[in-house]
């Protein structure tokens, strides 16, 4: 029978000096933030609201957060800091059956990393141009003779042509890899050689380059907001995304998109927070930690939105006016108005004049359709959201070219130090490793991993990069992590056991979990990791997967196509999360066959010879 574990705890404590530790408790948190909050903050996050009712889509967002979030986070930050070990470490040492979580969570932060970082890659790229006055999306470059501006990009907008044709030089569809784009390659190569300098001796080097990486883009975000406020049109951004809408929350779509929000915003399951909750000291309030973390990723999400909206309302107001004025000197050209006769508050009452007594010439005109709410709506998500909406608004303000290095600085800080995280979630498991840990130093480990993720994202420098990062995106970690957090659960709250695991929280933090913690815990969490799954499922399964496809017809560029995957683009969706997620099962059963096979050559021997020990509970009974 199992009985609590030693104040010891599982595992023997190592030696001083063996295991780095943070400098002080504020790097610790920082890194953690740092960690949590990202690009999904800045672009997802707004985008949500303003999608599903503004102010109501908080309702089931805080909901998952309670439920799902906070009791995940916590979980991850004790049982790093109890065990002291990577994701690898962790699950095995908890049960050998669970080995396959740790080996999971490893590939999943590995194929994160490679798509990660081109994200960074293309900040950086603008980054680098936005040195140029004038900004080089601000206006169309001129055709190969150099008689006009490019067709193209005429057809379009200046900010259109140069995200789709100077950055990706995107390719029709998936089908067509083209070529590796060289100014893409080199800006990848820079941003890993960053990221290995400041990943090289793992916390020891990424705890000192986090106080500028974690703290920066909090710096820009109010200065974006101090701006952004003062701008015209910035009243009616945030109007309308925090106008609730009730009504949207009968969409069960509305829950599952919160839920999933939660749970990717603040990078869960992936083995990071575990990772940097090993190099703790042994007794901390993780429970404190978790709740604190947790609450700050919240608040910046809500307090990016409202910087974001309020320059995306100046944006709107500003196209709303450029409208409204090209429609007006059209009036007074085709009626012969004085100049200046016709202005923007008077603009709608002469339009209906004119509507009910010259509506045949008004018709001529063909003149524009200017509502704000149009406007407004143009507001985008992901990447498009960083490199065509919010450029566009960057266009429009004095100063462009300082605020354009402000903004892709901050993009560029915020993805960082997300990368701290996920280069952990890979180099702290392998470094715990009995073989790794004595035969290759920590700097080669590290290039190592820096370089293999590099080779894997050359795919993302092909004119189809675009469409290769949203399949890992989609398919690489998004469902995988869904089930890593559902066995997490699982495995603490049933394999471990709430008794052993609250013993533990009692040792390290001076109180036992109350009664939230351990149902959220046993039962409400790991529900919800299921009802997320099958919905997820269910919505996967009701269509083929689809991607977005840009049309190369210069009249509609850059019109979005929906088509369906090639036969082998579906079967790379699927291996992606089966790659994963194999290594569950697989490791259980390998488990399984070896104690079985155990079974088999000590029968009739001494029961006390060659025991096999399946659960950290059988070493405490011992």
């Amino acid at each position: 029978m199992a009985v609590p574990l030693p104040e010891k705890g599982l595992l023997e404590e190592p030696k001083a000096g063996v295991r780095p530790q943070w400098d002080n408790k504020f790097q610790y948190l920082l890194s953690c933030v740092g960690f949590a909050v990202g690009l999904g903050n800045v672009w997802r996050f707004p985008y949500l609201c303003q999608t599903y009712g503004g102010g109501a889509f908080l309702i089931p967002y805080f909901i998952a957060l309670i439920f799902e979030g906070i009791p995940l986070f916590h979980l991850e930050l004790a049982i790093g800091q109890r065990l002291r070990r990577g994701s690898l470490g962790v699950w095995k040492t908890i049960s050998p059956y669970l080995g396959g979580v740790g080996i999971g969570s490893v590939i999943v932060s590995f194929l994160v990393s490679s798509y990660y970082n081109t994200i960074l890659m293309w900040v950086m790229w603008y980054f680098l141009n936005s040195f140029q006055a004038p900004l080089p999306w601000g206006s169309c470059p001129l055709d190969d003779n150099r008689t006009g501006p490019v067709e193209e990009c005429q057809d379009s907008t200046a900010v259109n042509y140069f995200w789709y044709r100077r950055t990706l030089n995107i390719s029709p569809d998936i089908n067509e890899s083209g070529t590796l784009q060289w100014h893409l390659v080199m800006c990848s190569a820079v941003c890993w050689i960053i990221v290995y300098i400041c990943t090289i001796r793992g916390i020891e080097s990424t705890g000192k380059a986090i106080y500028f990486t974690a703290l920066f883009p909090y710096l820009v975000l109010t200065i974006f907001l101090i701006r952004g406020l003062t701008l015209p049109g910035a009243t009616e951004g945030l109007i309308y995304l925090f106008t609730p809408n009730m009504q949207i929350l009968q969409n069960p779509r509305v829950w599952l998109d919160a839920a999933t929000q939660i749970f990717f915003s603040l990078s869960l399951a992936s083995g990071g927070f575990i990772a940097f909750s090993s190099y703790n000291q042994p007794k901390n309030d993780c429970e404190k930690d978790a709740v604190i973390i947790t609450l700050i990723n919240s608040v910046t999400s809500l307090y990016a939105s409202i910087a974001v909206f309020s320059v995306l309302g100046f944006k709107a107001t500003s196209g709303y006016w450029d409208c409204m004025d090209r429609n007006i000197i059209s009036i007074i050209n085709e009626f012969d108005f004085p100049e200046h006769s016709i202005q923007r508050h008077n603009y709608l009452d002469l339009l209906g004049h004119l509507n009910s007594t010259q509506p045949g010439r008004l018709a001529g005109l063909r003149l524009r359709s200017c509502r704000l709410q149009d406007f407004l709506d143009q507001s985008a998500s992901g990447p498009g959201l960083a490199f065509i909406v919010f450029t566009e608004a960057i266009n429009r303000m004095p100063g462009s070219l300082v605020w354009a290095l402000l903004f892709f600085g901050m993009l560029f800080s915020l993805g960082l130090s997300s990368m701290f995280g996920n280069i952990e979630g890979v180099l702290t498991p392998l470094l715990d490793t009995h073989f790794l840990s004595r035969s290759v130093p920590k700097e080669v480990l590290s290039g190592v991993i820096c370089l293999t993720c590099f080779l894997t994202a050359l795919c993302f420098t092909l004119q189809s990069g675009s469409y290769w990062l949203e399949v890992f995106d989609k398919y690489g970690a998004s469902i995988s992590l869904l089930i890593l957090a559902f066995f997490e659960f699982i495995g603490i709250a049933y394999v471990y056991g709430m008794k052993r695991f609250g013993d533990d929280l009692e040792w390290m933090t001076g109180r036992r979990p109350n009664l939230y913690w351990q149902v959220a815990w046993k039962f409400v969490s790991p529900l919800l990791m299921l009802i997320i799954f099958l919905a997820f499922l269910t919505l996967q399964t009701q269509k083929q997967p689809t991607y977005g496809a840009w049309d190369p017809d210069y009249e509609n560029f850059p019109t979005k196509q929906e088509k369906m995957y090639p036969g082998w683009g579906q079967a790379i969706c699927t291996l992606l999360p089966l790659c994963v997620c194999i290594s569950i099962p697989s490791v259980a059963l390998y488990h399984l066959i070896n104690r079985w096979k155990g079974k088999r050559q000590t029968s009739g021997s001494n029961p006390y010879e060659n025991r096999s020990y399946d659960t950290v509970g059988d070493r405490g009974s011992e």
